[in-house]
């Protein structure tokens, strides 16, 4: 298959101005993460103040019967009231000024980690018909659960649309016939546009060789049937190999009816001799028109992904200005750190990209592709050629557990194939840019994301090896099977066993890019590391989960770092220019929105064990002061 399967005539209209609503998991369609409210400004912004707060009381630590809660749901404000998904499954309608409770909703869900270490919610997804009367159901909102029921309700009400599957729920995990070792998990909401959702889920990564293969299904927004659905594993493959899935969030060019998916990599993740036969659409950016589910284009953005550099979040819509002429583009932000600048009628590169040669694998069976594709422009967020030096202070006060830790692994770049001896992995599993994605101002076609450059250490263990080990797995650490392969691994963050990271900083930044030009404008350490209650400096930053919403005005609203602390940023300079302390890490995209002539900015403070081990059921909003 070529990485371009269909071209189609350039269309050359700008993206419109985003809305001052907030009615999609990334703000708009075209996932920009923009708000065009002009209240809050860099020069006023210091006095912003908490305009209400609220405890959902949906969270657990792990400690009990219950499972940890993971909660990263964007709060959607559409219908002038602000709906919000949790970790149990269920649904807060609230006024946005207030937080009072309009109406709420359980799915009555079993609360069970079916697929994920964690109960895990990013939010719902906001509907209305094109003519939204004041009738039941003409406007919705839906949220899905980790048992793959995907439930439908009245946004004004808060009762089912009996219409809609079952009596107001449909069961997608009716259409996973092959491989079905777990439910298809509803974590991302979906994605509207029209008279459509499209879905997209889950899996239980790491376990099984042999998976559900990648799907993407589009159902009638009213009644729940499937229209369309798109495979991303060939059929011959499908019953040897699994996932190549969307977990993450997409995005729409409404105006073209085509549909942005980041489709992640096929199992087992770490090994790939059961796959050796390209599977061409894993690890890559497809577009897919709308109507009929057809593939447009593909770009893969991994050859025979060996690393689980998922594509993890939604691209980023951008008309591009270069030599006079607009060109319609997209943005795609990845975990192995490269910013993808695609032309997004036809996939082609706008800066262009070279295929370089890679470390071929020792791996029993394992065929590692022999080049893998590399975009320099815009720069990479990190170095491709080396990681960072080992923190001489973290070795000494370890007495030598850093080094002992690294000695004997290899690395021969971003792209070294794992092994028996191990392997230095960096940028980390967890990213690099992870599935917070980045914002953009259509005005100036600025582009900010926020980084992270953990240094993972990943082994390859034989099986009948594996069989004899004992331990357990944490969040995207620790011991996995990858049952029906030769190798299970594990996977070791390089910090010592007090918690202190062995290599030098920063651990986390916030970057800016011009997309006219490819250039990077700046770079500065985000956050602060924060562990057993002491602070890093600042200018070692954070790790950090979650991405960014922006202002006109030239405002960054920021969670996403250790230090439970959200932000506000200057678009200009990367300086901080507020912040405040919420309960846990906010890993939660924050919204922006304008309620009855007043802008606010939601964030949800839920924290994830990846980068912390705290929990929270924190919903905090902002304002400015009467």
């Amino acid at each position: 298959m070529r990485q371009a399967l269909l071209a189609l005539p350039l269309a050359l209209c700008p993206l419109t101005a985003a809305a001052q609503d907030w009615t999609t998991y990334n703000g708009d369609l075209g996932a920009r993460k923009y708000s065009s409210a002009t209240q809050i400004t860099p020069e006023n912004v210091g006095s912003l103040v908490k305009a209400w707060d609220l405890h959902t009381g949906d969270v657990a630590d792990g400690s009990g019967e219950l499972p940890a809660t993971v909660w990263s749901a964007t709060p959607i404000y559409a219908n002038e009231t602000l709906y919000l998904g949790t970790p149990f499954y269920r649904v807060l309608a609230l006024d946005p000024a207030t937080g009072e409770e309009r109406w709420s909703y359980d799915t009555r869900s079993t609360l069970e980690a079916l697929t994920q270490p964690a109960l895990k919610n990013r939010g719902v997804t906001y509907w209305q018909a094109e003519d939204a009367s004041d009738g039941p159901c003409n406007k919705r909102v839906y949220i899905g659960t980790m048992d793959s029921e995907l439930h439908a309700l009245d946004a004004d009400s808060g009762a089912l649309c009996e219409e809609f599957g079952e009596g107001g729920v449909v069961n997608v995990n009716q259409w996973n016939e092959i491989n079905n070792e777990w439910p298809l998990s509803l974590l991302q909401p979906p994605t509207a546009h029209g008279d459509k959702l499209f879905v997209g889920w889950a899996g239980k990564d790491w376990e099984f060789a042999e998976a559900p293969p990648g799907t993407v299904f589009a159902l009638d927004a009213r009644t729940g049937e499937k229209v369309w659905e798109v495979n991303f594993i060939p059929e011959e493959m499908r019953a040897q190999s699994g996932t190549a899935n969307v977990w993450a969030s997409m995005s729409v060019d409404a105006e073209r009816n085509i549909l942005y998916l980041p489709v992640s990599s096929p199992s087992p993740n770490y090994w790939g001799g059961n796959r050796t036969d390209p599977i061409e659409l894993a690890t890559s950016v497809t577009a897919v028109d709308t109507e009929s589910g057809e593939i447009l284009w593909s770009r893969q953005l991994i050859h025979h992904d060996i690393w689980d550099y998922d594509t993890g979040s939604a691209p980023t819509l951008v008309d591009i200005e270069r030599d006079g002429e607009v060109i319609p583009a997209l943005v795609q932000a990845s975990k192995q750190s490269m910013l993808y600048v695609l032309n997004r009628e036809t996939g082609e590169p706008i800066f262009g990209m070279e295929e370089r040669p890679v470390p071929p694998s020792t791996a029993q069976g394992e065929v590692a592709a022999p080049t893998q594709p590399y975009y320099m422009v815009p720069p990479p967020s990190h170095d491709f050629e080396s990681y960072p030096e080992m923190s001489t202070l973290a070795n000494i006060v370890s007495f030598g557990q850093c080094a002992e830790m690294i000695e004997g692994t290899d690395y021969q770049g971003l792209f070294t194939p794992p092994s028996e001896a191990g392997t230095v992995v960096y940028p980390g599993t967890a990213g690099g840019m992870q599935w917070g994605g980045g914002a953009l101002d259509p005005e100036t076609n600025r582009y900010y994301i926020n980084t992270s450059k953990v240094v993972q250490i990943l082994r390859l263990i034989p099986r009948d090896d594996y069989e004899e080990m004992t331990g357990g797995s944490g969040n995207e650490q620790g011991l996995y099977p990858q049952r029906g392969a030769p190798y299970g691994f594990e996977l070791t963050n390089w910090v010592t066993s007090m918690g202190l990271p062995c290599w030098e900083p920063p651990y986390g930044t916030l970057l800016a890019y011009d997309l006219d030009t490819g250039e990077q404008l700046w770079e500065v350490p985000f956050g602060r590391s924060q562990k057993w209650g002491f602070y890093g400096p600042e200018s070692w930053g954070s790790p950090t989960l979650g991405g960014p919403a922006l202002t006109a005005t030239g405002v960054i609203f920021i969670g996403a770092s250790m230090d439970n602390r959200v932000r506000a940023i200057s678009a200009e300079t990367g300086a901080e220019l507020w912040s405040s302390i919420v309960e846990a890490p906010a890993v939660a995209i924050p919204a922006i929105y304008v309620h009855e002539g007043k802008q606010y900015v939601a964030f949800v403070a839920g924290g994830n064990s990846i980068i912390k081990p705290q929990v929270g059921d924190h919903i905090a909003v902002y304002t400015l002061p009467e």
